[in-house]
């Protein structure tokens, strides 16, 4: 199933995403982790593919199948452009589809400084582009910024650039995180106002640890609202009250989406099943 069926339903769409883990790590840690996230029934979980621009070897695939064909949960492979070439992506392409992978998020991928990119792909529209012309047929989503792409000029060129994505064949949009609801708000305005009207996922990440918070402003430059610092200063020496409290920020940001018409919530696990379960054990009376 195209994952943007699954929004013709009126009711919210509960998603995650998890991640393979770092090439130290055995990949049976995820299996384990999604062993106990699957007992939530997600409609979807997404599944990334190589951080910091590195190409390959991530598991995705395979971590992605499990999902789909084992567990019989909907899941949507990552995909980024950037390090790679039409032969690469026509090989991507056909594995997945060879694995009953019906979705992918279509990505430019992060740059890397020690790896040129390549030039068949410069932006995530031509990957779409590049997916959507292909012989298969995946259901295709993209990312977008509530506070703009770090590398736009301003939000209107953000926006721009992300009317060009549906354009090409988008059919769903997941949001990168955001701590500020009304930057949600106004960043959805803007979008419907430029005439995009598919689905768009929110994408919630509760923050359960310090170095977390710091590698994630890092990445993304997402701005921190008052409340947020005044609990991650409060707690930051104390990590069991953190855990909870940024939990407990990421329940009440998704209480208040759910609360003004937000169709979909994308929970950023980080592979935690304690957080995804604490996350959904409060909010499922209102999916």
């Amino acid at each position: 199933m195209h994952i943007n069926q699954l929004f013709k339903e009126d009711r919210p769409i509960f998603s995650f995403e998890v991640f393979p883990p770092k090439k130290e790590s055995s990949v049976e840690t995820i299996y384990k982790a999604l062993d106990e996230i699957k007992d939530l029934k997600p409609d979807f979980i997404s599944v990334t593919y190589g951080a910091g621009g590195n190409p390959a070897d991530t598991k995705t695939r395979e971590i992605a199948s499990l999902i789909k064909n084992e567990y019989q949960i909907e899941s949507m492979a990552h995909l980024t452009c950037v390090n790679a070439d039409k032969a690469s992506i026509d090989s991507i392409l056909k594995d997945l589809h060879e694995h009953g992978i019906e979705n992918i998020l279509a990505l430019r991928g992060d740059i890397n400084p020690n790896m040129p990119p390549k030039k068949d792909f410069l932006h995530a529209g031509d990957l779409i582009q590049y997916i959507k012309n292909s012989p298969y047929d995946f259901g295709l989503a993209a990312a977008c910024y509530p506070e703009s792409h770090p590398e736009s000029a301003d939000s209107v060129a953000d926006i721009l650039n992300l009317r060009h994505k549906v354009d090409q064949g988008a059919q769903v949009l997941i949001s990168q995180l955001f701590f500020d609801n009304n930057l949600f708000y106004s960043f959805q305005e803007r979008a419907r106002i430029a005439g995009i009207n598919v689905p768009i996922s929110a994408g919630i990440m509760p923050v359960t640890n310090k170095k977390q918070i710091e590698r994630m402003v890092t990445l993304c430059g997402a701005s921190l609202p008052a409340k947020f610092t005044r609990i991650m200063h409060r707690y930051e020496d104390n990590p069991h009250a953190l855990l909870d409290a940024g939990i407990a920020y990421a329940i009440d940001q998704i209480i208040d989406l759910l609360a003004n018409g937000v169709h979909g919530i994308h929970l950023y696990t980080m592979n935690n099943p304690y957080v995804a379960k604490k996350v959904k054990e409060s909010i499922k009376n209102l999916l």
